[in-house]
């Protein structure tokens, strides 16, 4: 889901007043996997065992328990055309993990779930 990045905060700050954790994850300027992998990291508060590698991001989306115990988890991915313009397949892999994370909380009975959303500056303007 790609959202014009007026409604972002917006949508920040909902999800905050509803008791949810909040992270922006910006993409601006990582143009490599190992960029990335630091990006995640710092963003998503990753754990020190975070090997920086697809499996351990994937395996870490699964846990979370480092994250505040709260109604629901929203991750929104800024400034992400660059990246995925330079790494596409890397991209592409990114999506299945953040995508496979989304569906695994969906999946856990009494879990808070996870949304991740996609924003990108200028998208929507003319």
């Amino acid at each position: 889901m790609t959202l014009d990045p007026q409604p972002l905060a917006p949508a920040l700050a909902a999800a905050e007043a509803a008791g949810w954790t909040t992270v922006r994850l910006d993409l601006d300027g990582v143009r490599g996997k190992a960029g990335l992998m630091r990006r995640c990291g710092d963003a998503l508060r990753l754990p020190e065992w975070f090997g920086g590698n697809w499996d351990a991001l994937a395996d870490a989306l699964r846990d979370l328990s480092w994250l505040p115990d709260t109604a629901g988890r929203l991750v929104a991915v800024t400034s992400w055309r660059g990246y995925a313009a330079e790494r596409p397949d890397d991209w592409e892999t990114l999506l299945e993990i953040l995508e496979e994370a989304v569906d695994f909380w969906r999946g856990q009975d009494g879990a808070p779930p996870l949304t991740v959303l996609l924003a990108e500056p200028g998208a929507g303007r003319g």
